[in-house]
């Protein structure tokens, strides 16, 4: 994967995007008002604190979730549901756990959304088991793979039907530091050699800077776009990039703008419970 050039054309454009939920004491704004445009290539993560509004966001462009207002535009066409172009990864894992490691990989190639010609179906599973360090475990059910496996197995079925967009949840979020960093890197290492267009949703102010061509950082609910930050680092990237003083200083101003919202939410409570 390369930095994207700057004239890379935009695949996604949120528009003046805002959702509002019923509850049972009135209408409760999540997104207020985001605009962002993600280009072909980047690796965009969406940071900010709890509950504020970020999975809502990745919802829309996967097309599970309707804006109240504004418009998300794929391509320049509105998105209208889900769609083989985007993968979605979620935080625990969404293997079917009734399916082998290579039954979980080819289950998305025989969908008939699916433009991928059967022929190809076993060559492509094998591509992906390999890629994934999956091969020795082919036969094996989920509940026999540690998590990172799982997680792995989650990735390789979302690339086995060649999305343009990854779309991630907190994918690494229920790992420990060790796997999560050997995920992270594994990440990037496919991101090489396949080259997608990605958004993340993470808590972790280092995975946003290791992974991330743009870091955007919102706000607590309603969900505003706060900053958005290009990073200074170009791939390949490896551990060191973490000593990088560059890293260091990117750190420590993104976590006071995440501690900043994370205050106004707080006070947001504070002023519900009066």
């Amino acid at each position: 994967m390369s930095t994207p050039a700057i004239e890379a054309p935009v695949r996604v454009a949120f528009s003046d995007v805002s959702v509002e939920f019923p509850t049972a004491q009135g209408p409760m704004r999540v997104l207020d008002g985001v605009s962002l445009d993600i280009r072909q290539g980047e690796f965009v993560s969406i940071i900010g604190p709890s509950g504020c509004g970020k999975t809502t966001l990745m919802n829309i462009l996967g097309g599970f979730v309707q804006p109240t207002g504004g418009q998300v535009l794929l391509d320049g066409q509105p998105v209208k549901g889900p769609g083989p172009d985007r993968g979605v990864i979620f935080q625990e894992y969404g293997v079917f756990p009734w399916l082998t490691v290579r039954q979980n990989i080819a289950f998305g190639l025989k969908l008939a959304g699916n433009k991928v010609p059967k022929a190809e179906h076993a060559a492509i599973v094998e591509r992906y088991m390999g890629l994934m360090g999956l091969k020795d475990f082919a036969g094996h059910f989920p509940k026999h793979l540690s998590g990172g496996m799982r997680q792995r197995l989650a990735i390789a079925r979302a690339y086995a039907v060649r999305p343009q967009f990854l779309l991630m949840d907190e994918p690494f979020g229920a790992l420990d530091a060790q796997t999560r960093s050997a995920m992270q890197d594994l990440l990037l290492e496919v991101l090489q050699t396949e080259g997608k267009t990605v958004m993340l949703i993470t808590h972790s102010v280092e995975e946003a800077i290791y992974l991330s061509s743009r870091i955007v950082v919102v706000t607590a609910r309603p969900a505003r776009i706060r900053t958005v930050i290009d990073v200074p680092f170009g791939y390949p990237r490896g551990e060191n990039v973490h000593e990088d003083p560059r890293f260091v200083e990117l750190r420590a101003q993104i976590r006071e703008l995440v501690m900043q919202e994370y205050a106004a939410q707080a006070r947001q409570g504070v002023r519900l419970s009066d």
